[in-house]
């Protein structure tokens, strides 16, 4: 059975940079092959693993809403255009949300997604959902049984409230989630004392394991400035080696 991790944290937090991480240490330690979904309308993980989207699924949404080829199934024209939105790569594949087009909600592309996730989970061992913003996306997705739940937060108290509320609707959304984890990323090197605490005390009150904290890297800016693959960044920074020990001490 496919083993899926979901990011989840406000925006501007890290979930792509940590999404991007964790597939490069999944790579890295061959528990392939990998499905990574960008189920973020406003998509960049593809950019982070140095991929190009040509086709999203809410690009093949707003053809289907345009009508199927003459002589050819509804099903038939989904499956073969599904093919195609999939980003093939050495050990993974991605998968892109995109936008649809359109005035509304994203409800009808949220659930094309869903639909298609069904048909590729059964595919892949390892599933990374990099999501947007929120939680609810997560029910609209149909993603309700998670092995995995990783909220990221940024180095600050009003960061890591935000982390618990987030742990907060869980229940109310009806998901299945086997273990919650707490991520602060960007921290600076001396973590104060009272942001420890209270980082410390959200979790026991939450319920969520602490996986600890992801330093600021200046290469990691660089790299996303510059264009550079996550997955090709030296072993030895210092983010690289925390990231890797975080990941292993989830995954164990």
């Amino acid at each position: 059975m496919a083993q899926i991790i979901a990011l989840a944290g406000k925006g501007g937090t890290g979930k792509t940079t940590t999404a991007a991480l964790l597939i490069r240490y999944l790579l890295r330690q061959e528990q392939t092959p990998i499905l990574a979904v960008d189920a973020d309308p406003n998509m960049n993980l593809n950019e982070l693993l140095g991929l190009k989207v040509e086709l999203t699924l809410g690009d093949v949404k707003n053809e289907l809403l345009s009508g199927v080829p003459q002589g050819m199934a509804r099903s038939d024209f989904m499956d073969l255009r599904l093919n195609e939105a999939i980003v093939e790569a050495d050990g993974f594949d991605l998968i892109s949300l995109g936008l649809p087009e359109g005035p509304g909600c994203y409800c009808a592309a949220h659930s094309f997604l869903a639909q298609s996730l069904e048909k590729l989970i059964k595919n892949y061992p390892q599933i990374i959902v990099d999501n947007e913003a929120g939680m609810e996306h997560l029910s609209r997705l149909n993603l309700r049984n998670i092995d995995h739940l990783l909220i990221v937060s940024d180095a600050s108290k009003r960061g890591v409230m935000t982390a618990g509320r987030i742990a907060d609707l869980i229940k109310p959304l009806r998901l299945a989630v086997k273990q919650v984890w707490l991520l602060v990323n960007r921290s600076p090197k001396n973590v104060p004392s009272e942001l420890d605490t209270y980082v410390r005390s959200t979790c026991a009150a939450k319920q969520m394991q602490f996986l600890g904290y992801l330093p600021e890297s200046l290469e990691l800016v660089e790299a996303e400035i510059t264009g550079q693959s996550f997955l090709n960044l030296p072993d030895e920074l210092e983010v690289i080696q925390c990231a890797q020990n975080f990941f292993a001490n989830l995954l164990k």
